[in-house]
């Protein structure tokens, strides 16, 4: 006998609710999974937006200020943001890296000639001009990931398919991180600050500071360096404006006007970390430690080849989102550690006499030489 009037009833409500809840499960829980899904994607393109639209507006009130434009630029600037670039065919794939090469050269140079063209105050002044093709360029990529996010939301909602919106919405994470990363680097790009990326070019930097430098193809320059009883030949990208230069072109000059008599070529780059690593964490390997599309690193294996010279390769462990942020203190502390590395490869793995090539593979955005 119960002793709570109506207790009962009670109980066969809440079980007739547990079925019906069970059932609604049954046949609509994967339409409520997808709703839940496509507005946790909406939420996460609204930002995007908001990202995408600031870095427009600095892209444009950079040009302004230092750029000096007649008219408002933000008609040209909505015309850069959507340009792209279609890769070589790769039906036959015999000698696609020269195409790509060559395509990637046409792409720089009117990337270029439409700074110019927007700002006409800096039309001499190669240093701002880099500065300013590295702001639109990040403003770029955050107009395309917003684009494609749209698109996949777009087409899930319009087909009602759970598998479209479940692939975007696993990696949204990622793709906010990214967005977040290229949304620090617009200001960075702005005030030609040095950036994570640039751990390479800052040891080169160092290396070659208070020696003299010459230009070499493309876009890097070199300096003769006394180091540990060799002759260290370093390279990196011309700064201090935005400027990765080619240094597979400028590893290719310096092997053939040494005629293949070097000791070792040692690579700096920054280098992704994996998740529970310490950024500025230091690592030693084997092999060309640069990234990009593969045309620098394919020149540079070439002529490695050839002439049977050893590779290593020093990397700083970094994020994503440190490499083209503004330098963190890890990352600059770091640099002195790398050079230890150096002397230590160089001391092991060569003669005294011997000739050595060390490249600062990265951005030298405020990284003078």
């Amino acid at each position: 006998m119960s002793l709570i009037p109506g207790s009962d009833s009670i109980t066969q409500i809440i079980s007739l609710l547990s079925y019906v809840f069970f059932i609604v499960l049954i046949f609509y829980g994967q339409r409520i999974q997808m709703y839940v899904m496509i507005r946790e994607v909406e939420n996460s393109l609204h930002k995007l937006r908001r990202i995408k639209e600031e870095g427009r507006k600095t892209a444009i009130e950079t040009l302004k200020e230092i750029g000096k434009p007649t008219v408002d630029p933000s008609v040209r600037v909505d015309r850069y943001l959507d340009y792209f670039t279609i890769g070589p065919q790769n039906m036959d794939p015999s000698g696609i890296v020269n195409k790509l090469d060559h395509i990637l050269d046409v792409r720089d140079e009117r990337l270029k000639e439409e700074v110019k063209l927007m700002a006409p105050a800096i039309q001499n002044d190669d240093v701002q001009v880099n500065n300013l093709e590295n702001t639109l360029e990040a403003a770029m990529a955050l107009n395309f990931i917003y684009k494609v996010v749209r698109h996949y939301y777009i087409q899930g909602k319009k087909t009602l398919s759970l598998y479209v919106i479940m692939q975007i919405q696993m990696i949204l994470p990622m793709v906010m991180k990214e967005a977040e990363a290229y949304s620090s680097a617009l200001k960075a790009f702005a005030y030609g600050q040095p950036i994570g990326d640039g751990a390479g070019p800052l040891v080169a930097g160092k290396l070659m500071h208070g020696y003299e430098t010459r230009k070499l193809p493309k876009d890097c320059v070199m300096a003769s360096v006394p180091f540990e009883g060799r002759t260290a030949l370093v390279i990196k990208a011309e700064g201090p404006g935005g400027n990765v230069g080619k240094p597979g072109d400028a590893v290719e000059a310096v092997i053939e006007e040494n005629e293949g008599k070097i000791g070792c070529l040692i690579m700096i780059d920054a280098g992704l970390k994996l998740e529970g690593e310490i950024v500025g964490e230091v690592s030693e390997g084997i092999g060309a430690a640069i990234g990009g599309p593969g045309v620098d690193a394919y020149k540079i294996e070439e002529k490695l080849t050839k002439y049977k010279i050893p590779n290593y390769a020093v990397i700083v462990k970094e994020d994503i989102g440190d490499a083209v942020s503004p330098m963190r203190k890890e990352i600059h502390d770091a640099t002195d550690k790398v050079i230890e590395r150096l002397k230590a490869v160089v001391v092991e793995r060569t003669k005294e006499g011997d000739k050595v090539i060390i490249v600062g593979v990265g951005n030298s955005i405020g990284v003078g030489q």
